[in-house]
């Protein structure tokens, strides 16, 4: 499939260099939006289930179901970006999680746990969405600045991530006045910040960095020999092992870092913790995720992926051990640990983005991007899913140990790559 957007020497085409501070820009603030919006299901969907079916055992089905929501939203993503752009692309995924914000809350009102089963799973569009945005902000981008635009993107959430859960407690005060029930006070934060972004984007994310990056690459073709055919060979070669590289890294971080976040509000519930407690680890840990952002771009680009991809395994391994021996009225070492969690996955998804990124051409890139993050979050999903019934089966620390082993898979995928070139 080609771009639709016209190579024709009658129109000048704009400088990347000059258009890639708007395009961040614009991505930055649709991010601090989504954020916020984000964090609701993280912080309460769990909550809100066991209080619906009086059972722990079904508490990770609500993550399992936005990840896996989140899963569809990126192959459709992907395709509406393929196809038609970046900006329709990310606006309609952020749209179509606002109406599954709006779900949640009447499956609430209405106590219903199938709609609010159904209603989830339409919410996840907006972790997609997110996590989709990530890969616009690196359209323009020189190769040894990728991962540094990419890093950009993904820190804005911070702001709205942390702050999200934090406003737990008055919004379910506000909730409570508007007749909502307490829990799912979140989710019209939720709802109004995905529309919100979706509107950024629809308005202002000109000209579309995908389809500019496509009339660039098509110009420059224009005018440049052809490769010879054994340089692109080679060339075909590292691509694919580096697709199923990076999508490695990103799946395994993706896993065990829902599974164990999934269940720490739980957790924190069953030993007494308030919902404003929980919130605030989950805020640190929403904050480690991202505000880190960018040194992680810096260490990427400065360092070569495959060391902050390995650094990624060791930091969730640690993750997972604090995480269970973190005696369970302690909210420092908890939060601690979620912070841990938060770090690793950081690692693991900025140098995993950049390796996909080097290694697919323009062509087929959005399309193969939503491809490997529907792969994403169907690993979040089986995180999700899992972790309740690990913890309903055995304790949360031996969720945390097995996380944090699980990660340690990374470390000879690194190697084994890092050996064949």
């Amino acid at each position: 499939m080609t771009s639709t957007a016209s190579t024709s020497t009658t129109a000048p085409i704009p400088d990347p260099a000059e258009v890639q501070p708007r395009i961040l820009r614009v991505l930055v603030a649709s991010q601090v939006l989504s954020g916020a919006g984000l964090a609701a299901g993280v912080t309460v969907g769990a909550l809100l289930a066991q209080d619906m079916l009086g059972s722990t055992s079904l508490a990770g089905l609500p993550s399992a179901l936005f990840t896996a929501g989140s899963a569809l939203t990126a192959v459709t993503v992907g395709r509406i970006s393929q196809a038609r752009g970046r900006r329709p692309g990310l606006a309609a995924g952020y749209l179509t999680g606002a109406i599954g914000s709006a779900g949640v809350i009447t499956a609430a009102v209405l106590d219903n746990p199938v709609l609010l089963f159904i209603a989830l799973f339409v919410y996840g569009a907006g972790t997609a969405t997110n996590l989709q945005a990530r890969y616009a902000g690196a359209d323009l981008a020189p190769p040894g600045h990728r991962a540094r635009a990419v890093s950009t993107v993904l820190v804005a959430t911070t702001l709205g991530g942390v702050a999200g859960p934090n406003l737990a407690a008055p919004a379910g005060t506000l909730a409570e006045r508007l007749d909502i029930p307490h829990l799912a006070g979140l989710f019209v934060i939720s709802g109004a910040a995905y529309a919100l972004a979706a509107l950024v984007l629809a308005l202002w994310l000109r000209p579309d960095p995908l389809l500019l990056a496509r009339t660039i690459a098509q110009a420059e073709e224009a005018d440049a020999a052809a490769k010879p055919a054994d340089a692109e060979a080679a060339d075909t070669t590292e691509g694919r092992g580096g697709v199923v590289l990076g999508a490695l890294v990103m799946i395994l971080t993706q896993l065990v870092m829902v599974a164990v976040m999934t269940m720490t509000p739980v957790h924190m519930h069953d030993h007494g913790h308030s919902t404003a407690a929980s919130g605030l680890v989950i805020g640190i840990h929403i904050g480690a995720m991202y505000l880190p952002s960018p040194l992680t771009g810096w260490l990427v680009d400065r360092h070569g992926r495959m060391k902050i991809a390995a650094a990624s395994g060791i930091t969730l391994l640690a993750a997972g051990i604090l995480a269970a021996a973190a005696p369970g009225d302690s909210v420092l070492l908890l939060a601690l640990a979620l912070a841990l969690l938060g770090l690793g996955w950081n690692f693991g998804l900025v140098s995993g983005t950049a390796i996909i990124t080097d290694t697919v051409p323009l062509a087929t890139r959005a399309k193969t991007q939503g491809l490997v993050d529907v792969s994403i979050a169907i690993a979040g999903a089986t995180g999700g899913m899992a972790s309740g019934l690990v913890v309903a089966a055995t304790s949360y620390p031996v969720l945390a140990l097995t996380g944090g082993a699980l990660s340690l898979a990374l470390l000879p995928a690194v190697a084994a790559t890092a050996y064949r070139r």
